[in-house]
């Protein structure tokens, strides 16, 4: 009975087992059937959407369609306005040029009839010209045969030949154009030397006085004044050895002779005279001379003259108010503050010769600022001539170039002293500034011995000359006057020696300034009443 009811019971659970799986399949068709349902009918919905959406796409595609095509016309319809009025410029601008080619065409057939009525009438002169060639030929002929026919009379009558005669009327002619040439150079002479003279005279007088430079003259200090004369022995040392240490360190030597209370100082360079100047006047101050203490004085006087030269250079420039000059070109010019040429300064000398510059350009209308930096610059080469071969005009030039001076700068430095011909009106200027800076009186001196020479030199040049009596070298070598013979020397031949002299003045010697050469020449006729 057990059994019975464990088995009811299995098949009271089998029967709910299988009815739930028949539940769940019958619950799962149901719900595919549902979802199917609501599948459906969103697609419907969807498709009927989707119906929807093609035709207002469709509509508004319709809309932007006939909107692009009244933009499409209205741009068509543009560009055919516009190509019509492009169209209508260029026709009316070839019609222009048709006109103006027309008037062209009339103005080169008038000018084709002008050129061949000209050309018949020149063909025309043409062939009156050679008739009248024909013409004078023949007269010409005629006349040359009376020419011979006359020639052989005048030389039967007179008894020369024809090249005799020819010779004296060449001798004749040609003293007489001698003549008329001497009375019109001189007479030209005048006029220019009347005008030019007046103008050189007001600006270069002018340029002078608004110079305010000192008059006097310097010259580099070579001895050194002493307390008393034991200061030399103590100057010496000990078996010469102070005086050994100086001429070592400073490259000068020291000359103690019997002069009292001072020693000289020699060197051909005048930076290296003025470190041993200064810095034995330190020593002398200080007292304690030895070895160790030159070696230490010698170098403060060193950085001092380095800075001495800077600021005489830079006060150089700002006197000529020059501001924009190389540094290192500015202390290579303040060295020549210790230079010096026949006793004048050469750092003055080149300010001198800038002013003069500048105030002659400025009254003559050229580069003022060209003329005051050549002015400046132009004896710059001297500061180092001593240290470097060449002239201090080649030194000079190599100095601007170096330091990317202007061409024109660079060429007034090299023409001062006429090296090269002058290419421009400020080198003139410069070198007329350096003139007047070098022979204004108190400027410079020269030895006695120089000066000798040169004056014997000036009066055997003028008596090397024919039909010279005597010559006379006065004013300090500034003029020479010389006497001729007059039975030998005519007026017009004391015109043109005075000429050849100074010409040969010019290409023998050299001399500061000018030298004016004046020609005399006078009769005297004596007799003695008795």
């Amino acid at each position: 009975m057990n059994n019975s009811i464990s088995m009811l019971c299995d098949a009271v659970a089998t029967a709910g087992v299988v009815a739930g799986v028949c539940a769940l399949i019958v619950g799962i068709a149901i719900g595919m059937i549902v979802y199917k349902f609501v599948i459906d009918k969103k697609i419907s919905k969807n498709k009927s959407n989707a119906l929807k959406i093609i035709e207002d796409a469709y509509a508004e595609a319709k809309s932007v369609k006939k909107e692009s095509i009244l933009e499409a016309k209205e741009e068509a319809q543009k560009i055919r306005d516009e190509a019509n009025n492009e169209a209508k410029e260029r026709r009316n601008e070839l019609q222009k040029q048709e006109e103006r080619l027309d008037q062209r065409e009339e103005y080169i057939t008038k000018k084709e009839q002008l050129i061949d009525s000209k050309t018949d009438q020149l063909e025309n002169e043409k062939q009156k010209l050679e008739g009248d060639k024909l013409k004078l030929n023949e007269k010409l002929e005629e006349q040359e045969q009376i020419k011979n026919q006359m020639l052989d009379k005048l030389e039967k009558i007179s008894g020369l030949s024809k090249k005799e005669a020819k010779d004296i009327l060449i001798e004749s002619i040609t003293d007489e154009a001698k003549k008329d040439a001497g009375i019109m150079v001189k007479q030209i002479e005048d006029e220019a030397k009347e005008n030019a003279e007046k103008n050189a005279r007001d600006i270069v007088m002018g340029a002078i006085q608004r110079c305010a430079t000192d008059l006097s003259s310097e010259m580099t200090v070579t001895s050194v004044a002493l307390p008393n004369d034991e200061m030399k022995g103590r100057i010496i040392g000990r078996e010469g050895r102070n005086i050994r240490s100086i001429e070592s360190m400073t490259g000068v030597e020291l000359i103690v002779d019997d002069t009292p209370e001072t020693i000289t100082i020699s060197s051909f360079d005048p930076f290296r005279r003025e470190i041993a100047r200064l810095a034995l006047e330190k020593l002398i101050v200080d007292g304690r001379i030895h070895p160790a203490r030159i070696e230490e004085v010698v170098e403060k006087a060193s950085i001092e003259v380095e800075k001495a030269v800077k600021e005489a250079g830079e006060n150089a420039c700002n006197e000529v108010q020059i501001y924009n000059l190389n540094p290192e070109l500015v202390k290579v010019l303040g060295r020549l503050k210790y230079r010096t040429s026949y006793g004048q300064n050469c750092l003055r000398h080149s300010v001198e010769t800038s002013i003069i510059a500048g105030l002659i350009a400025s009254e003559i209308g050229a580069n003022v600022a060209v003329a005051k930096r050549g002015g400046l610059l132009h004896d710059v080469g001297k500061a180092l001539d001593h240290e470097i071969e060449g002239t201090h005009v080649t030194i000079g030039v190599d100095l601007a170039k170096k330091y990317k001076e202007s061409e024109a700068v660079i060429h007034c430095i090299e023409a001062h002293h006429g090296n090269v011909p002058f290419h421009s009106i400020e080198a003139i200027i410069v070198q007329v500034a350096d003139a007047i800076s070098s022979t204004r009186p108190g400027a410079r001196r020269e030895s006695f011995e120089n000066y000798i020479k040169r004056l014997e030199q000036l009066e055997t040049i003028c008596n090397s000359f024919k039909g010279v009596e005597k010559s006379f070298a006065i004013q300090a070598g500034r003029e020479v006057r010389i006497m001729v013979k007059p039975e030998e020397i005519s007026d017009t031949d004391a015109m043109f020696m005075a000429k050849e002299i100074a010409k040969r003045i010019e290409n023998e010697m050299q001399y500061p300034g000018q030298i004016k050469v004046n020609v005399i020449r006078e009769s005297r006729f004596t007799d003695t009443a008795k």
